[in-house]
């Protein structure tokens, strides 16, 4: 016998979700429009927001008015706001008001691009939208383009393929476990880049270990002789070498790593060249920053991520190749279930991809990008550049202040240096204690690194609410913070 048809336990009414959705767009209002009223660092201690919520899930439904109710009463207490005007730790991360509109949209339509058949429109808005940003970055038009969550996996893919354009190697049927007749396979990056290559190459089963690390000159950018030298001794040694990951503004200073040269290189040797430019790749868009990323065409790969600099909600990477073929080779793997007449004449991003199911992320990039247009997108990123060399002229000109990179971007490194203080040591525990002053205050947040081992603070510019009063207020704080 079936069971009775449920009550009231399940999705609620329509005439509920209008009214609710009336109350939350009422919310998100307040939230977007006076985000100077919260504390911009969360200030909750670990576990306080998990001991506030019940030990199990209720048995019984509870109403949407309460778990909106507990979002002031329980959340927003642990919530770090990436939105407000004075977040400049890590990188810039904007959810824009088009963003948030297309998140909303996509959550409703719940679409999953398993095949083109199953979301044509995920599937060939994703090919429009990658080929828009392509485009108006000035970037090959063979280039092919798809969309993944974030870098981390933007990169992962992209090292599978070049695992796998080496046909010989058979790799993806017979895998590396037990084999002799692989050599050891050696990925290289500098030690500027993201953590996430050497996640990748751990992913791939090369170990870490072959992940090689090369030095960075004084400008934090590849040494290409020193990444040279490396490839000759690793051939020598009878490795191979597999790729090279070059940095277009790495995370701790955004210095560009000398593309061009290193694309030579990678010809030379039969390399695979991934260009990670998930944050400042955007400056592409504009014509006169082109210049820093002469050489990016000859990129076998390349990631930029527009949650980062493009306002667009989490998540949301894009991954452009100049070998869909290759990276094709290394995912496609079709079952009977999901063979569909259309298979060979539209694209079915599963194909390119380790995930079969995927996000419809184009549709909130959709809507970005033509809510602000090219223009309006080119002009927020002027804005901030020009506010990060507007903070690099108030500390040259500050007592005791000192830059500590080049200013390429929107990110200042720099740090307090008090006269007569030469000990690296004692400069560090002055300067965290200047960031933990600043950061208690409520009204920014700023983050940290190591720049040639010296302790260095930085301020990342990039949110969309950010003014220069906003800045001014950080330089204010950091300067009392620097008396004690």
């Amino acid at each position: 016998m079936f069971p009775d048809t449920p009550g009231q336990t399940g999705d609620i009414s329509l005439t509920e979700f209008e009214a609710h959705t009336r109350r939350l767009a009422a919310w998100i209002a307040e939230y977007l429009g006076h985000p100077e009223r919260q504390s911009v660092l969360a200030q909750v201690a670990p576990g306080q927001i998990a001991a506030a919520l019940p030990v199990a899930m209720p048995v019984a439904a509870e109403p949407l008015d309460r778990i909106l109710d507990d979002l002031d009463r329980v959340v927003m207490p642990g919530v770090t706001h990436w939105n407000h005007p004075g977040f400049f730790a890590y990188f810039a991360n904007t959810a824009s008001v088009p963003g948030i509109l297309g998140e909303l949209v996509s959550a409703a339509l719940n679409q999953v691009g398993i095949l083109w058949r199953t979301s044509p429109a995920l599937a060939e808005l994703e090919q429009v939208t990658t080929a828009w940003l392509r485009d108006a970055m000035g970037l090959p038009p063979q280039w092919f383009g798809m969309l993944t969550d974030t870098a981390s996996t933007s990169t992962l893919q992209a090292l599978a393929a070049a695992r796998e354009r080496d046909a010989s190697l058979d790799i993806r049927e017979r895998g590396l476990a037990g084999r002799t007749d692989v050599p050891v396979l050696r990925v290289y990056c500098s030690d500027q880049a993201h953590s996430s290559v050497d996640k990748a190459v751990m992913t791939l089963g090369l170990g870490r270990a072959n992940c090689v690390r090369i030095a960075s000159d004084a400008e934090q950018r590849m040494r290409v002789d020193a990444l040279r030298a490396q490839v000759e001794a690793d051939l020598a040694a009878g490795m191979k070498p597999l790729a090279v990951v070059a940095t277009l503004g790495t995370t701790s200073s955004t210095a560009v790593d000398p593309i061009a040269e290193i694309a030579a290189l990678c010809e030379r040797y039969g390399m695979w060249l991934h260009a990670d430019a998930a944050y400042g790749g955007v400056l592409a868009l504009l014509p006169e920053r082109r210049a820093m990323f002469a050489g990016l065409e000859r990129a076998d790969s390349l990631v930029v991520n527009p949650h980062k600099w493009l306002f667009t909600p989490m998540d949301c990477s894009v991954l452009w190749t100049r070998h869909p073929d290759v990276l094709r080779r290394a995912f496609s793997l079709t079952p009977e279930y999901l063979r569909t007449r259309e298979q060979d004449v539209a694209l079915s991003y599963s194909d390119y991809s380790f995930q079969l199911g995927r996000r419809f992320r184009a549709l909130k990039l959709w809507f970005v990008l033509r809510a602000f247009g090219l223009a309006g997108i080119q002009e927020r990123l002027r804005f901030h550049c020009a506010l990060a060399q507007r903070f690099a002229g108030w500390v040259e000109a500050g007592d005791g202040w000192e830059l500590l990179a080049p200013v390429t971007m929107s990110v200042a490194c720099f740090r307090h240096r008090p006269a007569g203080v030469t000990d690296e040591a004692a400069l560090e525990r002055h300067n965290a204690a200047i960031l933990e002053r600043v950061n208690a205050s409520g009204r920014v947040f700023l983050s940290h690194t190591k720049l040639a081992d010296r302790y260095t603070l930085r301020l990342a510019i990039g949110n969309l609410r950010t003014e220069e009063r906003h800045v001014a207020d950080a330089w204010a704080l950091l300067r009392e913070a620097s008396q004690g």
